[in-house]
């Protein structure tokens, strides 16, 4: 994740990208210009570096015109770049009702129902991890038009520092309790034990992943995909956010953690300043590729957990080379491909039968296999509704500094989240 910009300095970047070197190029068929947020080093980042030499070999003639972009970046200023003549042909973009919704409610993304249907992806995605690819005609994911197609999948785990863990005698916790025993005798030990960071989505994961300890199916469709009421001060939500304060009030979290960014956070673990990081699978190959010093490994966060099919692909209902943009989809859809985002520390959305080199890799991707086979992926917070990442963001902040009390900030959530809910017509 690369820094938050404010917006009008977000939106000069990405018009003045999204320009250099014109648009006449991009319009000849010899080139695919192409949009995504992943580090070089990240799985998807290996993957698809990849996939760009595979198309480039199968499309003589035809060059990838690559323009690497931040993830806040591209959630602030798409709705304008898109609506532009500097528009790519494909990017990747953030699932769900308040993003991909968003842009397929108003008609700036390109219908891919023939194009996934011609070329099997449904098959591949299968009941679950197609519902961040379909939104309705009032943006809610989960039925209606394909708008994107994702290639990998994604889900909240713990990592932990094994070292730090058998210097302590502290065995991997199985539940709740247990993991709360453990970042107790860190405490006791001077050790902050949870790195995490409140300027941009990490926190705000963890208390929504405090509040699905208490939740089911019905209640995360009730908030995610407005099928039921849903109450912010009911048992979930209300564990979620007193949980939460009470970790920040037992030390379990720095309160300076407010002003940190999720790249502070991940580097923080890796150097092994804390045992703990609460945080996506889209951490794990870096994580991989950059601990040296101390053995880690991971485990699964008790009960539902944040996670579904990875962010999308999408292509701009004004892009200039559309069956360009269909062809690398398919490349990134292929079994080479899939292999080789796994073997990076990714997981697949469409694994072949050989197991990963890296037994732990197999654990992983095994795990989310469980998880979606069991019903357990519960999508993110941030989802319902168009700003409400910001609105979770800022919230949380305000439980870290003290500045609001848990109650207080389930009000907060529940404003925006009422308002968009009535401006949709539920």
């Amino acid at each position: 994740m690369t820094p938050k910009r404010l917006l009008a300095a977000a939106v000069a970047v990405a018009l003045a990208a999204a320009g250099c070197g014109g648009s006449d190029d991009a319009a000849d068929g010899n080139t695919l210009k192409l949009w995504h947020f992943e580090g070089p080093d990240s799985a998807m980042g290996v993957a698809w570096t990849e996939a760009i030499k595979q198309f480039e070999a199968t499309h003589p003639g035809v060059k990838v015109r690559f323009e690497e972009k931040g993830f806040e970046q591209i959630q602030k200023t798409a709705p304008m770049v898109l609506n532009s003549s500097d528009a790519p042909d494909i990017l990747e973009y953030n699932k769900g009702n308040a993003t991909a919704g968003l842009l397929a409610k108003q008609g700036l993304l390109t219908d891919l129902g023939d194009e996934v249907a011609e070329r099997g992806w449904d098959k591949q995605l299968g009941p679950g991890i197609d519902t961040t690819a379909r939104y309705d005609g009032r943006g809610v994911m989960g039925s209606g038009k394909w708008y994107g197609v994702p290639n990998y999948a994604e889900y909240v785990m713990v990592y932990y520092n094994k070292d730090m863990f058998a210097q302590r005698g502290i065995q991997v916790p199985t539940t709740l309790d247990e993991l709360t025993a453990a970042m107790d005798e860190f405490v006791a030990a001077g050790i902050t034990p949870l790195a995490t960071a409140g300027q941009e989505y990490p926190a705000h994961q963890i208390l929504y992943q405090l509040a699905l300890t208490k939740a089911d199916r019905d209640w995360v469709d009730r908030y995610q995909r407005y099928t039921g009421e849903v109450d912010f001060h009911d048992e979930a939500w209300t564990f979620g956010a007193e949980t939460f304060a009470d970790w920040v009030g037992k030390g379990y979290l720095s309160k300076d953690s407010a002003g940190l960014k999720a790249e502070d956070m991940g580097l923080a673990f890796m150097q092994g300043e804390h045992p703990i990081m609460i945080s996506g699978s889209w951490w794990y190959g870096r994580v991989r590729a950059n601990v040296k010093d101390f053995q880690w490994g991971t485990f699964p966060w008790p009960g539902m957990t944040s996670g579904s099919s990875g962010n999308i692909w999408v292509v701009p209902k004004g892009a200039k080379n559309k069956e360009l943009a269909y062809d690398f989809i398919a490349i990134t859809m292929s079994q080479p491909i899939q292999d080789k985002l796994r073997e990076a520390g990714g997981v697949p959305v469409a694994p072949g039968g050989t197991p990963a080199s890296d037994p732990a890799m197999q654990e992983v991707t095994d795990t989310f296999k469980a998880l979606s086979e069991g019903d357990r992926l519960a999508y993110y917070p941030d989802w319902p509704a168009p700003g409400y990442y910001d609105v979770h963001v800022s919230a949380v902040q305000k439980l870290i500094t003290g500045s609001a009390g848990p109650h207080e900030v389930l009000d907060e959530l529940a404003g925006p989240y009422r308002e968009n809910l009535e401006s949709i017509g539920g």
